[in-house]
């Protein structure tokens, strides 16, 4: 399990010299949309999960569904992200071909960054996270999920931010990674807050 410090603390180093996380003709996607929350999103994830888990049978150590969409009455891009816990990313003949059959194709491979591999999904879209169940990455989602659950005032500044990052991205024709970078520092914001209700910073 990742300790305190882990959880707390973000890894923004780049990749080692020579690397790159887009797997061959894969890039970060542009035209960045946020809509309304969609209450068919929980049911969008259901779906998916079931599929998911039918491929993969036991070798599906976890799966979240995190992200905006998992979080009611907050606007989001109509992408259901997952996080699905395998016991080592870097096997990707363990999953990468079964979650194939099922329409995922692999786009991010991120060795360096806690095993981290991004599947995607057309319909319905998403983004799928695999990681090893000693990532920290893990359990920051799911803080932040559930802190943005229990907290409506979170839920509008974070609604706010996104739609604002999302303008100013289209703007510039920026791709999402862009518009990511846009809205971190409200991101991490709110965590700080998370991690301090939750026990996990010092005093």
């Amino acid at each position: 399990m990742p300790s305190r410090a882990e959880i707390v603390s973000f890894d923004d180093s780049p990749p080692p010299p020579g690397a790159h996380p887009w797997v061959s003709g894969a890039a970060p996607a542009v035209g960045i949309e946020v809509t309304d929350p969609n209450p068919a999103w929980p049911q969008w994830y259901d779906d998916l999960a079931g599929r998911i888990r039918a491929a993969l049978g036991w070798r599906a150590l976890q799966l979240e569904h995190i992200g905006s969409t998992a979080v009611p009455g907050l606007a989001a891009k109509p992408i259901i992200d997952i996080d699905l816990t395998v016991a080592d990313p870097d096997r990707e003949r363990d999953y990468i071909p079964a979650l194939g059959t099922i329409g995922f194709r692999l786009t991010i491979r991120e060795p360096w960054w806690y095993g981290h591999r991004a599947l995607v999904r057309d319909e319905p879209r998403c983004n799928l996270h695999v990681f090893g169940f000693d990532s920290p990455e893990l359990v920051r989602h799911r803080i932040f999920r559930n802190w943005l659950r229990g907290n409506p005032e979170e839920r509008a500044r974070y609604a706010a931010a996104k739609r604002e990052a999302a303008a100013a991205a289209n703007a510039g024709g920026e791709h999402v990674m862009q518009y990511n970078a846009r809205k971190q520092q409200v991101v991490r914001e709110i965590y700080h807050r998370a991690f301090a209700a939750a026990g996990l910073l010092e005093n």
